[in-house]
C-alpha cells in the first residue's frame, strides 16, 4: 500500500506560496526530500503532522485521509517526527522524554516499558535510561529524539534535518540507524537534511522541492542527475554525488 499519497497540496499564506499544486506518491522505506532553504520542505511536514492547514488538496496515508485528523490524532495514529531546532527536555532524563514522547503518542499505558526499553535500546542508549538529557553530547541527544520519535507503533516518521550539526562520523552513524527503521518498525521515513552524504545513504528514493514546487521525485541516482536538480539545490554546474 502506498504510504503517503498527496494531490494537488497547496499552502498559501497571502500572497506568499509555500507548497504549490504537489502531487507526490511515496513507497515504503525511506525518502529523502530535498530542496533549498524555503523551498517549502518544513512546510510541507507541517502540514503532514497538522501544525499548518493547506489551502487546497488531499492526503492520504496507507489509506487514510490524514486532513480528517486533528493533530493529536495523526501522532496517536502514526505520524510521528523531529524538529530541525533540538526539542529534548534537558531537565529530564533519556527515559522521561522517551516516555513523554510514548504519552503523547498513545493514551495507553499497557506495555508503555517495553515499548520505550525497546526504542532506546534500538538507538543505543539502553543502558542510558538514567541519565539527564543535558549532560549527553549533540548526537545522543539526536539519538534520544529519534527514539521518542519511534516509541510505540509510528506508520509515517518525519526526521527534519536529523543531523544538524554531527560531524560526519556522527551522521554515518546515525544513516545507519535510520536505514533500520523501516524493517524495524515496519515505519515509512521521509528524510529532510541538507547533508546528500545522508541523503544519499539513506534514501533510495528522493523528491525535491524548489519554491513551493515539486521539480523531481523518483530513483535517488536519477532525480540528482537531473539538470534541474543541480542547477536548484546543488548549484549550477555541479555534480551529482
Amino acid at each position: 500500500m502506498t504510504a503517503l499519497h498527496v494531490e494537488k497540496l497547496t499552502v498559501r499564506y497571502g500572497g506568499v506560496v509555500p507548497l504549490d499544486d504537489v502531487t507526490l506518491e511515496i513507497d515504503e522505506g525511506t525518502w529523502g526530500l530535498i530542496g533549498p532553504n524555503g523551498a517549502g520542505k518544513t512546510t510541507f511536514f507541517n502540514v503532514l503532522s497538522g501544525f499548518a492547514r493547506p489551502t487546497s488538496g488531499s492526503i492520504t496515508s496507507f489509506g487514510h485521509d490524514l486532513l480528517t485528523m486533528a493533530p493529536h490524532r495523526r501522532a496517536r495514529w502514526g505520524i510521528r517526527r523531529t524538529f530541525q531546532t533540538e526539542q529534548t527536555i534537558r531537565e529530564l532524563t533519556v527515559l522521561d522524554n522517551v516516555v513523554m514522547g510514548h504519552e503523547h503518542a498513545t493514551r495507553r499505558r499497557r506495555g508503555r516499558d517495553g515499548v520505550v526499553a525497546e526504542a532506546l535500546d534500538f538507538v543505543g542508549l539502553g543502558d542510558a535510561g538514567h541519565v539527564v538529557v543535558g549532560s549527553l553530547d549533540a548526537y545522543q541527544r539526536r539519538l534520544v529524539e529519534l527514539a521518542r520519535a519511534l516509541v510505540g507503533s509510528p506508520r509515517l516518521v518525519l526526521l527534519d534535518e536529523p543531523a544538524a550539526g554531527l560531524p560526519d562520523d556522527e551522521t554515518a552513524r546515525l544513516s545507519e540507524l535510520i536505514k533500520r527503521v523501516p524493517e524495524r518498525y515496519d515505519a515509512a521515513v521521509i528524510l529532510v537534511d541538507h547533508d546528500m552524504s545522508l541523503v544519499s545513504a539513506c534514501c533510495a528514493q528522493i523528491a525535491v522541492l524548489d519554491f513551493g514546487k515539486l521539480i523531481a521525485s523518483g530513483p535517488a541516482k536519477q532525480v540528482l542527475s537531473d539538470p534541474r536538480v543541480l542547477s536548484a539545490y546543488l548549484g549550477e554546474g555541479a555534480v551529482a554525488p
